[in-house]
């Protein structure tokens, strides 16, 4: 009798450990934290008041894809209301992902001031630098506002080259010297080079609309005001998110942005 208990005790922990076994099997971690414990949190910001590109919903798709591959977690929102200080608490990085016009009450404005002060990320793709141009701090943290973009030819998407001048950074070094792309490219108000540590460079010869001359920054990064500021004025087209050249960029600019990965960002002095 005891004999036959113990056998029946030892098939009920060999059933439980069975069935331990296929609940693992079946009930996978959600995806993109797969190991663990996120390498960062980002708020992905997409609210527009000016020019809405019809492009947000593919980089957003494009992010989310990244996520889950590269073990951060996204979060996405419209909504201004989401810049406060218990919320933005909650996340290393925002990106303002093709963004435009007047985003942010003084309220907001405020909490977000806070956050970079706290020492975390930002990151802008392209129509970032089309917003706010009334707020000082958010014109600093960028490095440059956009200006104007060439009108022909119809659209205004041309191909052109961009030369890398910093082959290290996360944001970068994958990319060849010159990188034949295409996009709607970017005039600036200013030039950042002496403020911002430039990573790219496009090469007016090679496209027709360009205003800045020999040196025409189109993607860079800088350490401000105690955080982290990453901008890539590529990605107005929606092929753009299916590149993989500029899914890496937009990779590791997020995750420098978010501290994960070192990077020079210190400015250079003008060419």
């Amino acid at each position: 009798m005891k004999s036959d208990l113990r056998i029946s005790i030892k098939r009920l922990f060999l059933l439980l450990g069975v069935f331990l076994m296929a609940a693992t099997v079946v009930s996978p971690a959600p995806a993109g934290l797969a190991k663990g414990k996120p390498a960062f949190r980002l708020l992905v910001f997409t609210k527009t008041t000016g020019h809405h590109h019809d492009s947000i919903p593919e980089a957003k798709e494009a992010v989310r894809k990244l996520a889950a591959e590269n073990n951060f977690a996204a979060d996405f929102t419209d909504d201004a209301e989401k810049f406060n200080d218990a919320n933005l608490a909650k996340y290393d990085a925002v990106l303002f992902l093709l963004t435009t016009g007047e985003l942010l009450n003084p309220d907001q404005q405020a909490a977000f001031e806070r956050y970079i002060r706290a020492g975390h990320g930002y990151a802008g793709v392209h129509a970032a630098a089309d917003a706010e141009y009334d707020w000082p701090f958010y014109g600093e943290l960028l490095g440059a506002y956009f200006d104007d973009h060439p009108m022909y030819p119809d659209p205004e998407v041309q191909r052109g080259v961009v030369r890398v001048e910093d082959p290290t950074h996360p944001s970068t070094y994958f990319l060849p010297k010159a990188w034949l792309r295409l996009d709607e490219w970017y005039n600036y108000r200013t030039n950042p080079r002496d403020k911002a540590h430039i990573l790219l460079n496009l090469d007016e010869s090679t496209y027709k609309g360009g205003t800045m001359g020999a040196d025409h920054p189109i993607a860079w990064c800088r350490n401000y005001s105690g955080g982290r500021s990453w901008y890539t004025g590529l990605g107005h087209t929606i092929t753009s998110y299916h590149e993989p050249l500029f899914l890496q960029h937009l990779l590791g600019g997020l995750q420098w942005a978010a501290g994960v990965k070192p990077g020079r960002c210190e400015a250079a002095p003008q060419k």
